[in-house]
């Protein structure tokens, strides 16, 4: 697999650290609100990243962590007249209601902030030892300028980075570049003890602290927006280096912005919408299949049409894997024709191909779709053994698997009464009763049953 690294600018192979097995970290959410549209993005892409090194064989240690202290939580509780730790509880349990509603599957550690306080404060006295970093009246800046090669994420020389900083009102800071590792404690401030005062952690720590804990000094893939190159990512790569002595991550992955109507989305240009508003007027799937649609470092437009273009685009997926359960109900035993598994397999490795060249959804998505029309046209219908019929299930369960779609695939269970319609409808039909039928199936579907009669019987879906 190659994958564009951030850092060289280039497709790389992806060789990692342990054989057969990959760490990975991805930011998390700062946690005082519902997540928007364009945190949807990294959450799904890097889902189905991690899915689809699993699935080629590789054991994946996935770190993702929740920022549960922070300017914003602590605005937002006294807004409100709660603890910072009522709001980030309250906005966790709402991250998981849409990230399970967008089927992202849980990391392997969940790390917060303040779980880690030892730790974040471990390595910021290290980097003081050092000379990376100093104590200003309690506050505890790193100084980039002590790191030589202090903007080699984003490709911007130190001092063209030091044109647009300045030292903000109660900063004490020694130059405008230099960001805070320990924050010293305001007035009715929640704050942990440390060897500068009380206080708590600056917002870039934390990602460090949790990666050395939970991942080790080196890790594979770094993870997330373009936003965060600068100045997160870049500050995380600076003073872990200078703590740890060696690189940060061997490659870093961002996937590109999220627009709105073809506008940059922004809450101050009022096209800013969570992932909850979405949702329920649209369904959560619809809002993943936009997320992987496109290549993920390219930027993806949401608009109204085109979130019904993609809930069209699931309702061909779903209705192709009905209608392959329904073929399976009535298949004659046999084994799988060999033509068509081979048509199969090379559908499989189109997929593959596709992922494998830096994540490419958009074309391994087209692979699925050409695995449909495959099926629609060799399979369905087509009076094939149950063993061709099993084959194309589990191709298409593979893929769309590690895409993550076609997860809300309810179990058909019909009632007596509506079991009992169909039949009446069928024996209609025999009878040549044909306004008897038609009155029954408009019944049904008042009821949200849709039927299809086919040579091999009736079919339905709900509506």
């Amino acid at each position: 697999m190659r994958v564009f690294n951030t850092m060289t600018r280039t497709k790389e192979e992806l060789k990692t650290i342990r054989p057969n097995e990959v760490r990975i970290y991805a930011c998390g959410p700062t946690v005082y609100n519902f997540i928007h549209i364009g945190n949807a993005r990294p959450l799904c892409v890097f889902d189905v990243m991690r899915r689809y090194l699993e699935y080629r064989g590789m054991k994946v240690t996935f770190v993702q962590n929740f920022t549960d202290i922070d300017d914003k939580i602590i605005k937002r509780a006294n807004e409100e007249g709660k603890t910072y730790k009522e709001i980030a509880e309250t906005y966790i349990r709402e991250f998981w209601t849409d990230a399970k509603g967008l089927n992202v599957r849980e990391a392997t550690v969940h790390p917060k902030a303040t779980e880690n306080i030892d730790e974040i404060i471990h390595i910021i006295e290290t980097l003081v030892e050092k000379g990376y970093a100093y104590d200003a009246d309690g506050d505890v800046y790193f100084s980039p300028s002590k790191f030589p090669q202090y903007g080699k994420l984003s490709h911007q020389p130190l001092e063209d980075l030091e044109a647009g900083a300045r030292i903000m009102v109660g900063e004490v800071k020694r130059e405008p570049m230099d960001f805070a590792l320990w924050k010293a404690a305001k007035p009715g401030e929640p704050y942990w003890e440390s060897p500068w005062g009380k206080g708590r952690p600056g917002w870039h720590i934390e990602c460090s602290a949790m990666v050395r804990r939970y991942l080790g000094e080196t890790i594979d893939i770094h993870c997330g927006g373009q936003d965060l190159i600068f100045p997160h990512h870049e500050n995380e790569i600076a003073q872990s280096e200078c703590c740890n002595g060696v690189p940060f991550a061997n490659y870093w992955m961002h996937n590109g912005y999220i627009n709105v109507d073809n506008v940059k989305m922004s809450k101050s240009l009022g096209n800013f919408f969570t992932v909850r508003d979405v949702a329920e007027k649209y369904g959560y799937e619809p809002i993943r299949y936009l997320m992987i649609s496109s290549q993920y470092r390219s930027p993806i437009n949401y608009s109204v049409d085109i979130i019904e273009q993609c809930k069209a685009s699931l309702t061909r997926l779903y209705t192709c894997r009905d209608s392959l359960d329904f073929e399976l109900e009535n298949a004659p035993e046999g084994d799988a024709d060999a033509a068509i598994l081979a048509q199969f397999d090379k559908r499989r490795a189109q997929f593959c191909e596709a992922m494998d060249d830096d994540l490419n959804t958009a074309d391994a998505i087209a692979s699925v779709f050409e695995l449909v029309r495959d099926i629609n046209t060799s399979v369905l219908g087509k009076g094939v053994s149950k063993g061709t019929v099993e084959a194309a299930i589990q191709v298409f369960d593979e893929l769309t698997g590690v895409l993550g779609l076609v997860y809300n695939r309810a179990e058909k269970s019909l009632d007596s009464e509506i079991e009992a319609l169909i039949e009446a409808r069928t024996a209609a039909r025999k009878a040549k009763n044909w306004a008897e039928a038609d009155r029954i199936r408009d019944e049904l579907k008042a009821q949200g049953i849709v039927l299809e009669d086919t040579p091999a019987g009736v079919k339905w879906h709900r509506a």
